[in-house]
């Protein structure tokens, strides 16, 4: 199932997404609203509006996400770095997350703005200390994600709070797909139609149960948090005006355009 977040006539809803269109392309979904939330036993209401007459929302709004760096060994490559011995995890707040359509604002404190397609992990239940064979179990689903770097604040600061957090720097969306094998789906990265990553989530260092293991090892996971996965190689630099869209295999498509900051 797809389940979005939207809003229409000044209310805020759940839906699940029905019929198929092209990536990128809204014409002919319409939303079946959720009696409730997807966090919980719900039921579809049988209302149905059109997607393209809403407008939707970052599919959830998280307690916090947590990033996981250099778990594509290309990928650290590309920047000099070496894979870890263990998985480099970071906070991005929740006042950094946008949906699709939303703009991503340029930081006045950075020069050198890079996207980062990944793979999130959306959290379905509170859990903590989670056995690697009951991870499916804590899941609700997958979305797209752009993990938006301050590159030139990330190399000169030794916490990546800034180049990582800023106000628009966490693009979610389009929504939720809870029946989804996530071990070898394709990531795409597009700027402007010109591609720029392609890679697949099995090349991943550490497998998502791996990581939902060894995050909940130390935090108490909420139902909505979110767990990126990490971005393969290809991540390149953003310019005011440039329209970024991130697609996954079995989800589809996240776009953002970058605008300046006002």
């Amino acid at each position: 199932m797809r389940i979005a977040r939207f809003s229409i006539d000044g209310n805020v809803a759940f839906g699940a997404v029905e019929g198929e269109a092209a990536p990128g392309d809204t014409t002919g979904l319409v939303l079946d609203i959720i009696k409730g939330i997807p966090f919980a036993d719900f039921e579809l209401s049988g209302t149905k509006v059109p997607l393209d007459k809403v407008r939707l929302l970052p599919p959830v709004l998280p307690n916090k996400v947590v990033a996981v760096g250099r778990n594509y060994a290309e990928h650290a490559a590309e920047l000099g770095n070496e894979v870890p011995d263990a998985p480099i995890t970071f906070f991005k707040p929740s006042t950094s997350v946008v949906g699709p359509g939303d703009p991503i604002t340029y930081p006045s404190f950075s020069q050198d703005l890079h996207h980062e397609a990944e793979l999130a992990v959306v959290i379905g239940r509170m859990c903590r200390e989670v056995p690697k064979e009951r991870v499916k179990d804590v899941i609700l689903g997958y979305t797209c994600a752009n993990d938006v770097t301050a590159r030139d604040v990330q190399q000169r600061e030794k916490q990546w709070a800034r180049a990582k957090g800023f106000d628009s720097a966490c693009p979610l969306g389009p929504w939720i797909e809870t029946d989804l094998d996530p071990s070898d789906l394709t990531i795409q990265c597009t700027v402007n139609g010109e591609q720029r990553q392609l890679g697949r989530t099995s090349d991943m260092v550490r497998s998502i149960e791996d990581l939902v293991v060894h995050i909940s090892e130390a935090m108490t996971l909420l139902p909505g948090d979110v767990i990126l996965t990490g971005t393969p190689a290809g991540v390149g630099p953003l310019n005011v005006g440039d329209e970024v869209a991130v697609t996954i295999e079995g989800i589809g498509t996240l776009t953002n355009k970058v605008i300046k900051r006002g």
